[in-house]
């Protein structure tokens, strides 16, 4: 066999050293190899150790960090801003105490139970906590949840604690129902004008999300807790920014928490006075009212804010007229006894037996025996038989 020929190749010893001698390229030892690769690995790792050690203001080029005495911040996007959310941003932003507190519709002053005592839209609502368990509480839990979800299931978390907040302050309100799934579905059996716009809407037909219905759940059951969201105060009413109801110019503005503005009560209805904040149960059944025609045909004042809001301005000033001429009027004196007073009331009509025989003049007492005074025997009543020591 010609080794010489071209299709044949000389066989490649496995020795690596050997290679570079039929090439004719010096070799080293092993142990030189070993030395060789050794000081280039070192240069290796000191080129790329020499950055890291550098001064920090060596490291301006590369901006990473806060390297150096720069102050590195990072400016937050529109969605992490208090007041730049909208109906969405819920994913991306969550309301905090703190931003809660720098807020300029909320006082710094604190009062005893840890929550602020005021703030720009009057006083706040105390706490209602429902100790309740079983039915009562189930319901409560479910209809509030029902009105967080469908009211505000795309609003951070502030503003779903809100809507609650509307519910329970209208709980403890003598105007409204004194029951949570009451206050939620009052005026569902008509197909406009309930309070609640999803009781009437067909928005019940829908089946909810899991996840955002778990997420108000979480809101409701905090609110039931005895959770006081501060920023909506006595807020009883509310509504979205794309509309403009006609009540909202005769209502106290409170403040505007994502896509919906808060309002109170002007006048004697919005007082803090006017609110029991206390819970006796008697839940009724969480569903919407039966539909009842005959009731979009009329017209019901407890349904009108602005009715209920004259209505509780006019009882107090009434009251008060009342009390005062109360306080007018001449006091009884002891000389006053027995003289006829100065208007009597009408004689009572009787049977016509009865009149034949005298009618009231019989029961006039003018036939009475006359007073001779105190007779002897109890002239000392009361009087000491003897003084002590005497």
């Amino acid at each position: 066999m010609n080794q010489a020929h071209p299709l044949f190749f000389e066989p490649k010893p496995r020795d690596f050293a050997a290679r570079f001698r039929r090439r004719g390229v010096p070799t080293l030892g092993l142990r030189g190899r070993r030395k060789h690769w050794g000081r280039r690995a070192l240069v290796l790792l000191a080129a790329v150790a020499v950055p890291a050690l550098a001064a920090p203001t060596d490291w301006h080029p590369f901006d990473i960090g806060n390297a150096g005495s720069r102050d590195f911040a990072m400016e937050p996007m529109p969605f992490e801003r208090s007041g730049d959310s909208f109906p969405g941003s819920a994913f991306y932003y969550i309301a905090t105490a703190k931003d809660l507190a720098a807020s300029p519709d909320v006082a710094a002053s604190e009062g005893l139970d840890g929550a602020l005592a005021d703030f720009r839209g009057g006083p706040i609502a105390r706490a209602i906590r429902f100790d309740l368990s079983g039915v009562d509480r189930s319901r409560a839990l479910d209809c509030l949840t029902a009105a967080v979800y469908y009211e505000a299931a795309s609003e951070p978390d502030q503003g779903q604690r809100a809507v609650a907040q509307v519910v329970l302050n209208r709980v403890a309100h003598p105007a409204y129902p004194n029951t949570v799934c009451g206050v939620v579905y009052q005026g569902s059996e008509r197909s406009t004008a309930c309070q609640f716009s999803f009781t009437c809407d067909g928005a019940l037909g829908r089946r909810p999300n899991p996840f955002f219905w778990e997420r108000a759940r979480r809101v409701a059951a905090g609110a039931l807790a005895g959770f006081v969201e501060p920023s909506v105060g006595l807020a009883t009413h509310y509504h979205t920014i794309q509309i403009h109801p006609y009540w909202a110019p005769s209502l106290n503005f409170i403040t505007t928490i994502g896509a919906h503005r808060f309002y109170s009560f002007r006048g004697k209805g919005g007082q803090a006075a006017t609110f029991r904040f206390a819970y006796a149960g008697g839940e009724p059944m969480a569903a919407p009212h039966a539909r009842n025609p005959a009731a979009d045909k009329t017209t019901d004042p407890v349904l009108d804010p602005l009715a209920l809001q004259k209505s509780y301005d006019a009882g107090f000033q009434s009251a008060a007229q009342g009390a005062g001429a109360a306080q007018a009027a001449p006091l009884a004196q002891p000389g006053d006894v027995g003289k006829a007073p100065a208007r009597q009331a009408p004689a009572p009509r009787y049977a016509p037996e009865i009149e034949q025989r005298g009618g009231d003049r019989q029961y006039s007492g003018d036939k009475l025996p006359g007073s001779q005074g105190v007779k002897p025997e109890f002239e000392n009543s009361g009087k000491w038989i003897g003084r002590p020591g005497g």
